[in-house]
C-alpha cells in the first residue's frame, strides 16, 4: 500500500512536538486533505489533541507494547485517509532504554518507512543549530530525517543566522515557528490537559494550529510525503457481527482508551455504549462494562455527588457482571480518593482507599497473568505500562492479583490486577491485541448474558 506519511520528530521533549503536528494537520486539512493522526508511545493525551484537530479518532503506535507486526498492522489499516501524520515521542532516539534504539520515534520511523521532520528549539542557540541538526542526522546510518522546523525563533535576525547556519547541512528548513507564548499548551499531571468536552480548550488548541500553519512550508512537507515507500498489508481481519453490549465509561473524568482496544472489542462481537459517570444515574443496559484512566481525582467532588451512579455500578459488580478497569477506573472502586484536602467518597468496590502522591510512578511493566480472571482464560507473559500519581492504601493480605511484574509498581509489591468477583482492576494498561485479551473480555460478556 502506498500511505502518504510523515514522522514529527523532536530532539527533546518539550520542543513543541504536538502543537507542531497539530499546525502541520490544520495546515494539510485547508488545502483539501483528510488527516489520519497517530502517536508514538502509550501516551492518551497528545492523541486527543490530534483528534481534535483532525476530527478523526487517534490511534497509539508502540513497539513494546504491540510488537512490530501488530504495531505495522494497526498503521496500515488505519491509514484510510489522504495522509497519514505520526507524532513521535521524548527524544528522537530514545528508546525503551538507555542501550537500544528499541520503541523510540526512529524505530517507529524504520518500521513504517516513514520520513522524518525533525524539530528544534532554536531559543538562545543559532550557529549551533547547524551541529544539533548535522549530530542527529549521521548519529544512525539511516535517520531518515528529510526536513527541519526551528521552534521559538526570536526575532527575523534570528532567523537569518539560523538558516544560514543550516545551508552547510542541506537540510531543508520547513517551519520557523516564532516565540509567542499564546502557542503554549497547558500541561497537567503527565503532559497535555485531556480536550475530552473542554470547548475552550479546542478553540484554544484551534487558534495556536492555525498560527502555526502560517509559519510553516506546506509545500515543501508534502513534497517530503510523496512518492511513499509501498508497505505490505499482511492483516486479515474480520468484524463479528454484534453479541453484547459492553458499557464504556467516558466523560471528562474518564478518557484514557486506547483507539484500538475499543477495535479490538467490537471486532470481537461488542457493541459499545458510552456512559458519563459524573452524568448519568445509572450503568446502561450491558452485559460487560469497561472503565478507563483519566482523571477521577480532579472530579472527584462530581463523581461523589453522584451516588446513584456509584451503587448502580456496585451492585452490577457484585452481581458478576465483566468489570475490566484501568488506573483511573481502579481509582473509582476503591472506597474513596484523597486530593490535597479533601477525600471523595467513591464506589466501594474494594475495601481500599486512593491517596494522592508527589511522585510520579511511571513504567513499561512486564510480569505474567498468574490467575483466570476476564480477559484471559490462561496464565502467560504480559506487557503493558503504568503512569500515575496515586496509590492504594490498606490493600488486604487477602486480596487477589492476577498479574506478578518484574517490571513495574502494580497495586502493592509489583502485584498488580486486583480480583473481586467478576471485576478486574488495576494501574496497569493493556494494548488488548497483545493477546486474546478482547476476545476473552466479550466471550466473558456473553456467558454473563445467558445467565
Amino acid at each position: 500500500m502506498k500511505i502518504p506519511r510523515l514522522v514529527l520528530a523532536g530532539a527533546t521533549s518539550g520542543v513543541g512536538k504536538t502543537s507542531i503536528t497539530c499546525g502541520i494537520i490544520y495546515a494539510l486539512k485547508k488545502k483539501g486533505f483528510s488527516v489520519q493522526p497517530f502517536k508514538v508511545g502509550p501516551d492518551y493525551i497528545d492523541p486527543s489533541y490530534l483528534a481534535s484537530i483532525s476530527k478523526k479518532e487517534s490511534f497509539n503506535l508502540d513497539v513494546w507494547l504491540m510488537g512490530k507486526e501488530k504495531l505495522l498492522q494497526s498503521f496500515i489499516s488505519n491509514s484510510k485517509s489522504d495522509v497519514s501524520i505520526i507524532e513521535g515521542v521524548m527524544g528522537f532516539y530514545d528508546g525503551f532504554d538507555g542501550h537500544s534504539n528499541f520503541a523510540s520515534t526512529h524505530h517507529v520511523s524504520e518500521l513504517t518507512k516513514s520520513p522524518v521532520i525533525l524539530v528544534l528549539d532554536a531559543s538562545k542557540t543559532a550557529r549551533s543549530m547547524a551541529a544539533t541538526a548535522l549530530g542527529f542526522q549521521k548519529f544512525h546510518k539511516n535517520s531518515r530525517i528529510s526536513g527541519i522546523i526551528l521552534n521559538k525563533i526570536a526575532s527575523q535576525k534570528h532567523e537569518k543566522l539560523c538558516r544560514q547556519a543550516l545551508q552547510k547541512i542541506k537540510l531543508p528548513i520547513v517551519g520557523m515557528i516564532p516565540k509567542n507564548l499564546e502557542l503554549v499548551l497547558e500541561s497537567r499531571h503527565l503532559g497535555l490537559v485531556s480536550t475530552m468536552n473542554q470547548k475552550s480548550l479546542h478553540k484554544k488548541l484551534e487558534k495556536t494550529s492555525n498560527i502555526i500553519s502560517k509559519s510553516l512550508d506546506i509545500e515543501k512537507i508534502i513534497q517530503i510525503m510523496k512518492n511513499p515507500i509501498p508497505l505490505k498489508n499482511n492483516s486479515k481481519t474480520s468484524k463479528k457481527n454484534p453479541k453484547v453490549t459492553i458499557a464504556v465509561a467516558r466523560d471528562n473524568s474518564f478518557n484514557f482508551y486506547y483507539q484500538d482496544n475499543l477495535e479490538a472489542l467490537k471486532r470481537n462481537g461488542a457493541n459499545l455504549k458510552f456512559f458519563s459517570p459524573i452524568k448519568d444515574k445509572k450503568i446502561p443496559q450491558c452485559d460487560g462494562i469497561y472503565i478507563g484512566g483519566g482523571f477521577p481525582e480532579i472530579l472527584g467532588n462530581s463523581l461523589e455527588k453522584n451516588s446513584a451512579m456509584r451503587t448502580s455500578l456496585k451492585k452490577l459488580a457484585e452481581d458478576g457482571i465483566p468489570l475490566y478497569a484501568e488506573c483511573g477506573g481502579l481509582m473509582y472502586l476503591t472506597n474513596s480518593i484523597d486530593y490535597g484536602d479533601k477525600k471523595f467518597k467513591m464506589v466501594g468496590l474494594f475495601d481500599s482507599e486512593t491517596r494522592m502522591t508527589k511522585k510520579m510512578k511511571l513504567n513499561y511493566t512486564k510480569g505474567r497473568i498468574t490467575s483466570k480472571n476476564i480477559i484471559s482464560d490462561k496464565t502467560h507473559t504480559l506487557r503493558g505500562h503504568e503512569f500515575h500519581f496515586s496509590e492504594l492504601s490498606s490493600v488486604s493480605n487477602d486480596s487477589k492479583f492476577a498479574y506478578v511484574l518484574d517490571i513495574g509498581d502494580g497495586i502493592s509489591n509489583h502485584k498488580d490486577g486486583l480480583i473481586e468477583y467478576n471485576t478486574l482492576a488495576s494501574y496497569g494498561h493493556l494494548y488488548f491485541d497483545s493477546s486474546d485479551y478482547a476476545k476473552t473480555f466479550v466471550k466473558n460478556c456473553i456467558k454473563y448474558s445467558r445467565r
